[in-house]
C-alpha cells in the first residue's frame, strides 16, 4: 500500500498517476462482479446533485470503488463486489476487516474480498487510485470538500445529499445506487427492507408509542454532561422504523441544528423525563454508574431499569446504526432487547 498522503499533497500526484493507470485497460479484476443485464431505465450521463457539488457519471459504472462507512454494503447488497473499500475500523468480530455481514454476504456472491482500505488516519487517496474505479460511492460519509475534490481527480464521486453523517439508510442506498446507474435497483432494496422491518417490528407492538433516545459518550468518570444522539443521526431515526417515538426532548434538542449529536448538562436532566428508553453504548457496569449518579437516577429510563447497553465495538453495536446489509442481520435480536427495556418503562 502506498503511503498515506494529505488530500492537498496527493491531488497533484494522482493526476499524474491516473494518466498512467488509464494505459492499463479497464477490465473487471477478480473479485469484482456486476449484475446481469444493465441497470434497469438508467439514461447516461447520470447527474447526481450532492452536498459538495454536482457529479455526472458519464456511462455505465464496471468498477466501482467505496470509501467510509458502510457504503460498500450498497453494491454489494446488489450484487456487485466492489474493487476497493475501507476496512471495518469496529465492530470487527475477527480482525479481518470485514463485518460478518459483509463476509457473508461476499461468500454468497462467490467473490474475493476486494481491497481495503485503511482509513485509520483518513482516506487513502493513493489507495483508492491503485483500484482504477470508475465510479466512488460516499453517499454516507463525513467527506471534507478538499477530500471531495481530491477523490475527484480519481473518479466522479456521489457525496451526501445534505450533511456529514447524516444520510438515511434509504437515501444512502437511493443515491449510491443512482451512482451505479442501478437506481430502480435501489428503490427495491429500499422497499424489501421496509417490508422485512414492518413484518418484525410488528410482532413487538408493545414498542409502538414508546419513546427512546441513543446516550452516546458516556464518560463513567464524569457524568456532568448528557451526550446523546439527535433526530438527525441514523441511530435514533432508525427508532421510528422499528415502532418507537423520538421523545419531545430530543426533537427540541435536534430542531437548534444539523448536527447528529448534542449535550445537555445534568443538572438539566429533567428535561429527558419524556424519555422511556434509553439505548448507549456500555456494559451492566456503566447502567449501574448510570443508576448510582444522583442526577441520572432520575431519568424515568435510568429508575425504571429500561436501559439497552450495547457493546459498541460488537456486531450488534456496530448494526445499531441500520445499513443496508446490517437491518437483516439484527432486526430480530435488536428488537427483542428493545421490546425487553420497553417492559420495564411501563
Amino acid at each position: 500500500m502506498f503511503p498515506r498522503r494529505t488530500a492537498a499533497a496527493a491531488a497533484t500526484t494522482l493526476v499524474a498517476a491516473l494518466a498512467l493507470t488509464a494505459c492499463g485497460g479497464t477490465g473487471s479484476p477478480s473479485g469484482s462482479s456486476t449484475p446481469e443485464g444493465e441497470a434497469g431505465s438508467a439514461g447516461y450521463p447520470i447527474v447526481i446533485e450532492h452536498a459538495l457539488g454536482t457529479t455526472t457519471i458519464p456511462e455505465k459504472p464496471e468498477r466501482v470503488a467505496t470509501v467510509q462507512w458502510a457504503n460498500h454494503e450498497v453494491p454489494l447488497a446488489l450484487g456487485v463486489v466492489p474493487v476497493g473499500m475501507a476496512a471495518a475500523n469496529f465492530g470487527d468480530d475477527d480482525g479481518n476487516g470485514l463485518l460478518p455481514w459483509v463476509e457473508d454476504k461476499l461468500e454468497e456472491l462467490g467473490g474475493e474480498t476486494p481491497v481495503l482500505f485503511d482509513e485509520t488516519d483518513g482516506i487513502d487517496f493513493e489507495a483508492v487510485a491503485g483500484t482504477e474505479p470508475d465510479v466512488i460511492l460516499a453517499a454516507y460519509s463525513g467527506l471534507t470538500q478538499e477530500d471531495y475534490d481530491t477523490l475527484s481527480e480519481i473518479a466522479p464521486v456521489v457525496a451526501y445529499p445534505e450533511s456529514a453523517w447524516a444520510t438515511s439508510w434509504r437515501d444512502v442506498i437511493e443515491f449510491n445506487a443512482m451512482g451505479m446507474g442501478m437506481a430502480e435497483e435501489g428503490e427495491e432494496l429500499v422497499s424489501t427492507l421496509e417490508d422485512e422491518i414492518e413484518a418484525a417490528a410488528s410482532k413487538h407492538p408493545e414498542l409502538a408509542g414508546t419513546s427512546a433516545m441513543f446516550m452516546t459518550h458516556v464518560d463513567p468518570s464524569d457524568l456532568s454532561t448528557v451526550n446523546f444522539y439527535t433526530s438527525h443521526d441514523t441511530r435514533a431515526a432508525f427508532f421510528e422504523d422499528l415502532g418507537l417515538s423520538t421523545p419531545t426532548s430530543v426533537e427540541e434538542a435536534s430542531s437548534d441544528s444539523e448536527k447528529f449529536s448534542g449535550s445537555v448538562s445534568s443538572e438539566q436532566v429533567d428535561v429527558f423525563a419524556d424519555v422511556d428508553i434509553i439505548v448507549t453504548y456500555g456494559d451492566e457496569e456503566l447502567v449501574r454508574t448510570l443508576e448510582g449518579d444522583p442526577l441520572l437516577s432520575q431519568m424515568p429510563a435510568v429508575a425504571n431499569g429500561a436501559i439497552v447497553s450495547l457493546d459498541g465495538a460488537g456486531p450488534l453495536g456496530t448494526a445499531a446504526n441500520p445499513t443496508p446489509l446490517s437491518i437483516s442481520y439484527i432486526l430480530d435480536e435488536y428488537l427483542a432487547l428493545l421490546a425487553e427495556a420497553a417492559g420495564k418503562s411501563q
